[in-house]
Parts: structure tokens; C-alpha cells; sequence
């Protein structure tokens, strides 16, 4: 019988190379990887038009819609984007906001509202730092290009004071120019590092976000594989196929970086930071799987009800396609 011949598209992730250039096949699939740089494209494409059979999906977008049989596609545990986010929150200088509660009150913009980003930055900013949300006054559109906002999925389920800014400007322009009090988001503003009225709001994020895990266990996850639901309904072993492929793959990735006869990646103090890793995250630095994942994806569903962006949690069993994992 013929391999199935499958379309995937995800970012250019190391974890995800061996994987794209063929070194690591899943069993019974003739897969094409295309990567795609641009998250935003990457979901657009597949969202809107189908394109592609498999590709890396917006997590929020699964939890939040993932149980419906109205949904056109069925999520992995498998999570290639998984970003600490403590150093994607951009203050105006003349703002007066020293510390995360003095955004109470503020003009916040963000790129999505229902980002996934968006989402685990203002959960962390209630659960970890006590900001009242629901005082912030949120302003969505473009970060560096103008075009207009880009509101995405159903509205927020609760009221929320929610405003798309002028389709001729930027988050990061209206910031430097004081019309927004801060920005927070998947991208830094380009006002950030170019203008003295832009800076982060914690900038020792690195030791903030390492004692944020340490104290949680939370690695962020961003972003989820999904496979369309007809192709998963006509091939249900795709699931088990593609996810132990995309582990192998993982497993080459993180061998591969540890090679120490010459650097793999253009990082000066690679090694190092290859220790302070296997230090704060122990052998396994990006776990797949569900069981792996429960407390992050519980929290992140958490977040998203009490944001108005899902009408309640369910089962995290019923977004993910089941998969039987080694050593669950």
C-alpha cells in the first residue's frame, strides 16, 4: 500500500527539521514540509482555505473551539511554539507605570485580543502580579505596519472594553507617541530599542520568567499541529504516526545542539546556556504529550474563560486527539 501523500506546514523550527528535510519520516506518510515563517499567514492559509492536510495551529484557537464538531481540524499534543512571555510587555516612559499593576487604569494595545501571547500574559499578569483586567481599556490592530485591526474569532463572551485603533497607524507608533500606555504581544514594537520612550516593563525577564517556572512548572504554549478533521477521519493511525515523528524529531534537534566539536547554532555562549537549560528544565526542555502538558494547557484554558474567550473548560481529552504515550 502507498504511503499517504501529505501537505504540512509549520515555522522553520530546529525541533521540527529533521522532520522538514526527511531525516525522521512518519511511518506510512510521504510528507512535504513547507515552512512558513509568519505565524499569522500560516493560520490564515490553512483557517480560511484549507491548504495544507497538517499545520501548526494557534493553541487558544484549539482549546477554544477544539471540542466542536463544527471544527474543521483535530489537534496534536504536540506543541512547537512554546514562549516565556514576561518580556513582551512594552510601557511608554511618560506613563507612569513602574510595576504591573500601575497598567490598571491604562491603554494596553494588542495585536489579538485572543492571541494566545495576549491570553497567557494578561492570566499572568492577574495570577502573579493581582491586575484587575477588566480596568484596562484594550486597543487591537497592527504592531509595526498599519492596515487596520485584525479581530479574530467570536467576540469575547464577557464585556470588555475593546477598540481597534486608526487603520493608519501602529501599536508601536501610537506607544512612542504616548497614545497608547503599553503594548504587549507576540513581537516587540520597532519603537522598542529605537525610541528612549519605549522600554519593557520587567527587564530582567530571564530571571523573572526562570523563578515564574520554577514556581509553576510552565513553559507557555503557544502554538499546536493540527490535522484536518476529514484526513484524520479517514487515517486515525495519522495521529499516533505523526506524533512519534515529531518526537524523533525533537530528539535529533536537541542531540544535534549538543554536539560540542563546533557550535551548531550562531549563539557565542551556546553550551552554557545548554547547561542553565538542562538546569531549569531537566533532560526533556519542549515536552509533547498531554499528560506533559496538563497543568499548562489547564491554566492556559483557565485564563480563557476568565477572559471571555471560552464559555467554560472541558475535558482537555476531548480538544486533542488521544494518543497512547511511553511511559503514561
Amino acid at each position: 500500500m502507498a504511503d499517504l501523500q501529505l501537505t504540512m506546514a509549520c515555522g522553520p523550527y530546529d525541533r521540527m527539521e529533521a522532520l522538514r528535510y526527511g531525516q525522521v519520516r512518519p511511518q506510512g506518510v510521504d510528507l512535504r514540509y513547507l515552512a512558513v515563517q509568519e505565524p499569522a499567514e500560516l493560520f490564515n492559509r490553512m483557517t480560511r482555505n484549507g491548504e495544507f492536510d497538517i499545520a501548526e495551529m494557534g493553541c487558544s484557537r484549539c482549546v477554544a473551539e477544539g471540542t466542536s464538531d463544527s471544527f474543521p481540524f483535530v489537534a496534536l499534543p504536540v506543541f512547537p511554539s512554546k514562549v516565556f512571555r514576561h518580556g513582551f510587555i512594552f510601557v511608554n516612559t511618560d506613563a507612569g507605570i513602574e510595576q504591573p499593576k500601575d497598567l490598571e487604569g491604562k491603554r494596553v494595545g494588542v495585536p489579538v485580543y485572543g492571541q494566545s501571547a495576549a491570553i497567557w500574559i494578561r492570566g499572568i499578569l492577574q495570577s502573579e502580579y493581582g491586575v484587575a483586567l477588566d480596568t484596562i481599556k484594550w486597543y487591537e490592530g497592527r504592531t509595526n505596519s498599519p492596515g487596520g485591526h485584525r479581530f479574530s474569532g467570536s467576540p469575547p463572551y464577557k464585556q470588555v472594553s475593546l477598540s481597534p485603533i486608526p487603520a493608519d497607524k501602529t501599536l508601536s507608533g501610537m506607544l512612542e507617541a504616548g497614545e497608547l500606555d503599553a503594548v504587549l504581544g507576540a513581537q516587540a514594537p520597532d519603537s522598542f530599542g529605537s525610541s528612549p520612550r519605549v522600554r519593557r516593563l520587567i527587564p530582567n525577564y530571564r530571571e523573572v520568567e526562570q523563578e515564574y517556572y520554577r514556581k509553576t512548572g510552565i513553559f507557555p504554549i503557544m502554538h499546536t499541529v493540527v490535522i484536518k478533521r476529514e484526513v484524520y477521519q479517514a487515517h486515525p493511525w495519522l495521529a499516533k504516526s505523526l506524533y512519534e515523528a515529531m518526537e524523533e524529531s525533537k530528539r535529533v534537534c536537541l542531540d544535534e545542539m549538543k554536539f560540542s566539536g563546533a557550535m551548531r547554532y550562531a549563539l557565542p555562549w551556546l553550551y552554557d546556556d545548554l547547561d542553565e537549560m538542562r538546569r531549569v528544565f531537566g533532560d526533556d526542555p519542549w515536552s509533547y504529550g498531554l499528560e506533559a502538558n496538563r497543568k499548562n494547557l489547564e491554566t492556559m484554558q483557565g485564563y480563557m474563560v476568565d477572559q471571555g474567550l471560552a464559555k467554560e473548560a472541558r475535558p482537555l481529552e476531548e480538544v486533542f486527539a488521544p494518543i497512547i504515550e511511553a511511559g503514561v
